[in-house]
């Protein structure tokens, strides 16, 4: 196994999973909305200049400009966060304008979609689709959640190692515990990984702890028990992510891993794999 990076070497590692969705159809959901469409609509030019000084002057409407690329308030406060180390867009916005717009255009396209959409007449059919959208997004969502899952698992299957998804392994006592993915048979298993990504946050981050925290307790000594775990969601909730560095680091998991470190989650799975001879 390598050397344990210290946690924020870890913090830094972690990447966005989610895909951008284009978000062309979004509407105006409030009057304060209402407002700040229309200051935008009365630039001159819609260009990085003329943004950044509209940033600078309506601070508090900084999350307008993330509507019109997609970002939902808590999305934009994790994209914030790991873009400038905070999710205060106040304070962005006032001292650094040239910064965040240059960002959010070199990100999301930011002065292609205000000028669609600034210049575009809306139809019923938009208003649909704007309805229909944030369910698209959920949708898309859940299945950037499972990405995590999805590489662990190709790797198991391309080492053609005897695996199960999202099941139940045994332990010390009898006792069992959650894992998303479980080599060897769950009642005597090998090898047990979570796989833990959320580009953003809530209770689940918090449960996603408490089930490594679990795995740990109940793993025997001849278990491999390892977590993959990535996500910009994590950035907002530092604290539940180093209880799970502090188990690596106490070795109560032998690894952790996010998506950039893959090459060696594989290469530590082959190497335990062929000393117990399950390859």
């Amino acid at each position: 196994m390598a050397d344990i990076p210290d946690f924020d070497e870890y913090l830094n590692s972690l990447g966005r999973l989610t895909s951008h969705v284009d978000p062309t159809a979004s509407t105006p959901e409030a009057e304060s909305i209402v407002l700040a469409t229309a200051s935008l609509g009365e630039l001159l030019d819609t260009d990085l200049t003329g943004l950044a000084a509209w940033a600078r002057d309506h601070p508090a409407d900084v999350p307008v400009l993330g509507l019109a690329v997609g970002l939902s308030q808590e999305k934009l406060k994790n994209a914030l966060r790991d873009r400038f180390d905070t999710s205060g867009w106040h304070s962005i916005a006032r001292s650094q304008p040239v910064e965040l717009v240059t960002w959010l255009d070199a990100e999301f396209d930011l002065v292609r979609m205000l000028r669609a959409q600034l210049d575009r007449t809306y139809s019923f059919a938009d208003i649909l689709v704007a309805r229909a959208g944030s369910r698209v997004t959920a949708t898309r969502a859940g299945a950037s959640g499972r990405r995590v899952e999805d590489e662990i698992e190709a790797i198991a299957r391309d080492l053609d190692l005897d695996y199960v998804t999202r099941s139940r392994f045994t332990g010390r006592n009898g006792r069992t515990a959650p894992a998303d993915l479980i080599v060897g048979p769950p009642d005597s298993a090998d090898i047990v990984v979570a796989a833990k990504g959320f580009d953003s946050t809530g209770s689940k981050l918090t449960d996603a702890v408490r089930e490594i925290e679990e795995m740990a307790e109940v793993r025997l000594p001849k278990q491999l028990v390892l977590a993959v775990i990535d996500g910009i969601g994590w950035k907002s909730r530092r604290a539940d992510l180093r209880r799970i560095h502090q188990l690596w680091v106490d070795r109560q998991i032998d690894g952790m891993y996010t998506l950039v470190s893959l090459d060696r989650f594989r290469h530590d799975v082959a190497e335990f794999a062929a000393l117990r001879r399950l390859i």
